[in-house]
């Protein structure tokens, strides 16, 4: 009986708070519009940041590879000062094929090589011609170690690349200028004065730090050689078998190339391991920087937000004194009446809630179609931005329904 009691009071309450606010449209409105505004750029700034952190994982799959770490004479020349640079540079030695033979030799089931080298050529297939194709000249292990998302053909094999054949897997872009509107698969294309039988092409791949990635050539290691020479140093991808055992993988590598160097145990390596960690560290830091200057923007717009519907509430709170003055008079107590005005100031927030999420989901929509990374609302994000709205409208209708539960019922009987 008692919960039944407190339900009817409730829906009392919330039949109550749905009049007021049709019977005075545009204050309610106003409401609802401050709370909408608050919520979708909470929203907005979560999906920013979740877009942006999961940009970094993406492109590092793309450009680095999933749980896969990297050997080189330096790993990240980029995002170090130029002192560091230079004092890596003269300490650390270059990366030949020898030091990949003898890492491979020794790797024991628990790591997966494959050297790699680029540089930017130009590519040409009869009277058409891409310039400043970015060719990489690898291990048919890579196709084991990255997700180098091949939409049609396929990557080449390991006896090709003993063979240094002439075959090459290029990326969207090189297709399109290059063989516009027929399948580039069998087809030939022309590196270094060389000629190569194209055996597939990349899935569209986008950017990463605003560099295409579907400007690629694959060809094998030796061919690459044999075409442009020797590289002065390599990098090498790795991976472990399992993703679980990539610190180990990590761990028997370093010490693999130490052995090769016959480096002591007190001396540096002479040599760079890039992480995946390391490798997406600066896309995070950005997406971090977001989070952390988006977080007060959100609270200011929530307070902003708060503060409106706290006068909305107090305005009709102030209209209906004589009302709530006659309810207290014929048996209505304060609960009754706080109640009834924090469910006022609860539907506005809520219904201004739905709007600002609706508005979000749609600016998203359109966003995720300009940018260059994938942003979604999660159905976390928008329960969460409810349930905050909800509890803004509670916060904001605290006080108006103190008052009006505190309102001297004589007074308010005889006021106008």
């Amino acid at each position: 009986m008692l919960f039944v009691g407190y339900g009817r009071i409730f829906l009392e309450a919330w039949r109550q708070a749905w009049q007021s606010c049709l019977a005075h449209p545009l204050r309610s409105v106003l409401g609802a519009l401050a709370i909408a505004v608050a919520v979708a750029t909470e929203v907005l700034v979560v999906t920013a940041v979740d877009g942006v952190a999961n940009y970094a994982r993406i492109t590092t799959a793309r450009t680095f590879g999933s749980d896969t770490f990297l050997l080189a004479n330096v790993a990240a020349p980029g995002q170090i000062s130029r002192r560091e640079l230079a004092a890596k540079l003269e300490r650390n030695s270059p990366i030949r094929r020898s030091d990949v033979r003898f890492l491979e030799r020794h790797a024991l089931g628990k790591v997966v090589y494959a050297p790699s080298v680029q540089r930017v050529s130009e590519v040409t297939a009869g009277p058409r011609t891409f310039e400043s194709a970015l060719v990489t000249g690898t291990s048919a292990t890579l196709a084991e170690i990255r997700d180098l998302g091949i939409e049609i053909g396929r990557f080449f094999r390991a006896d090709e690349e003993s063979r240094a054949s002439q075959v090459a897997l290029i990326g969207a872009d090189i297709a399109d200028a290059l063989f516009p509107g027929i399948d580039p698969l069998g087809r030939k294309i022309r590196l270094g004065g060389r000629g190569f039988n194209v055996i597939g092409v990349q899935a569209r791949q986008g950017t990463a730090a605003g560099a295409s990635l579907d400007r690629s050539v694959w060809l094998p290691l030796p061919t690459f050689e044999r075409v442009f020479g020797a590289a002065e140093t390599l990098q090498v991808f790795a991976r472990a078998p399992e993703p679980d055992q990539i610190l180990e993988a990590e761990d028997h590598a370093r010490i693999s190339l130490r052995a090769r160097r016959h480096l002591r145990p007190d001396a540096l390596d002479n040599f760079d391991v890039l992480s995946p960690e390391a490798a997406r560290g600066f896309v995070l830091r950005l997406s971090e920087r977001i989070g952390a200057a988006a977080a007060p923007i959100s609270i200011m717009a929530m307070l902003a937000a708060i503060v409106v519907v706290t006068n909305t509430t107090l305005a009709s709170v102030t209209q209906r004194t004589r009302e709530i003055g006659v309810r207290r008079a014929v048996g209505a107590n304060r609960r009754h009446v706080m109640t009834e005005v924090l469910a006022e100031s609860s539907l506005m927030a809520l219904i201004g809630g739905m709007v600002g999420i609706l508005s979000a989901l749609l600016l998203v929509t359109l966003l995720s179609r300009v940018v260059a990374f994938d942003l979604r609302l999660g159905p976390g994000t928008m329960l969460w931005s409810l349930v905050t709205a909800g509890l803004s409208g509670m916060i904001a209708g605290w006080y108006p329904a103190r008052r009006a539960s505190r309102i001297n019922v004589i007074a308010a009987v005889r006021s106008e």
